[in-house]
């Protein structure tokens, strides 16, 4: 195995009865990144975050986090990363400090300093107000926030994050984001799994697709995106019977066959293409009538479509995962 990657799979294989999880996933993430692991429900992604996390043996293949083998060396192993896995882990009957000093004390640090870990912890996630509440009186999204936080209590220099922002509110998932952007950047390594592409674009220095329990694409986000094709033309007609005039006019920018929708068609562009100021000038000079016109870059969700042919939040049948 590579001697400068924190996170390291290779052939990992998980089977339940007749339902192969895993089929031999490969994953790797270099010191100081983030991995992000699409996939659809069921995919497979929370297996292997289990087998990953010491949580759930492998059938076959081999993992490395932190330079320590996931079967051979988990009790080890365990004192090194943090985990916040899909639903939160709270102890409802104790205060959002007392869970946090708890988990501190798990791990070895003296009653002071879990008590100063709580504190800093509580003000990052935005639950001060709330720290003296028993936790069985938090809202979905404030257990969430403090099932993140206990994840980050002893720093650990290798965090897995499942699914870790669902339930989360837009302004409590913007400050999780800065948060992991601020870990990444003093040196944490993070495998990320999600369904919210928005944020494994953002986060992500490389992405691994996950489908039936296999690898189908891994690359930066870019790479994924390019799988997809280049820039699209978007425009909105005026007059739909004009259509056949318009996919004639841009044909010598195409750069394949146009789709069209009623009054919508999008066409992909030739590189060379001149873009928007050469498509108007020929949909203009054809007598074509135009509302709308705009140039697209493919996103991460287009790419992902592509990729598996359904969205993200699309039920599978991996036992460890639900939707």
């Amino acid at each position: 195995m590579s001697t400068d990657a924190v996170i390291e799979a290779h052939g990992l294989r998980r089977s339940f009865g007749d339902v192969h999880a895993l089929q031999g996933v490969d994953l790797v993430a270099p010191a100081g990144t983030v991995l992000g692991v699409l996939g659809p429900n069921g995919a497979g992604k929370t297996t292997a975050v289990r087998i990953l996390t010491t949580l759930l043996p492998p059938d076959g293949g081999t993992a490395r986090v932190a330079g320590l083998d996931v079967a051979k060396d988990a009790q080890a192993l365990r004192s090194r990363i943090g985990l916040a896995g899909q639903y939160a882990a709270v102890d409802e009957y104790l205060t959002g400090r007392e869970n946090l000093e708890m988990v501190g004390r798990l791990y070895h640090l003296s009653p002071k300093e879990s008590k100063t870990r709580a504190v800093e912890l509580l003000a990052e996630f935005d639950l001060t107000d709330a720290g003296g509440r028993v936790a069985s009186t938090y809202s979905g999204g404030m257990r969430r926030r403090l099932d993140l936080a206990a994840a980050l209590v002893v720093r650990p220099p290798v965090l897995f994050l499942d699914e870790p922002t669902t339930g989360l509110d837009p302004r409590s998932r913007n400050a999780l984001w800065q948060t992991i952007e601020e870990r990444v950047a003093e040196g944490t390594t993070v495998l990320l799994t999600t369904q919210y592409l928005e944020e494994a674009d953002r986060l992500a220095d490389r992405i691994a697709v996950i489908d039936h329990g296999k690898v189908i694409a891994e690359g930066t986000s870019d790479d994924l995106k390019a799988k997809v094709g280049g820039e699209r033309l978007d425009l909105v007609l005026e007059d739909p019977s004009q259509a056949g005039t318009a996919i004639e006019a841009l044909g010598p920018l195409a750069d394949g066959e146009p789709a069209i929708d009623g009054t919508s068609l999008s066409t992909p562009l030739r590189a060379d293409s001149g873009g928007v100021v050469a498509a108007v000038r020929r949909l203009d000079a054809a007598g074509v009538g135009v509302t709308d016109i705009a140039v697209r870059r493919p996103t991460l969700d287009d790419a992902f479509l592509t990729l598996t042919g359904r969205p993200t939040e699309e039920a599978s049948t991996d036992p460890e995962e639900t939707a």
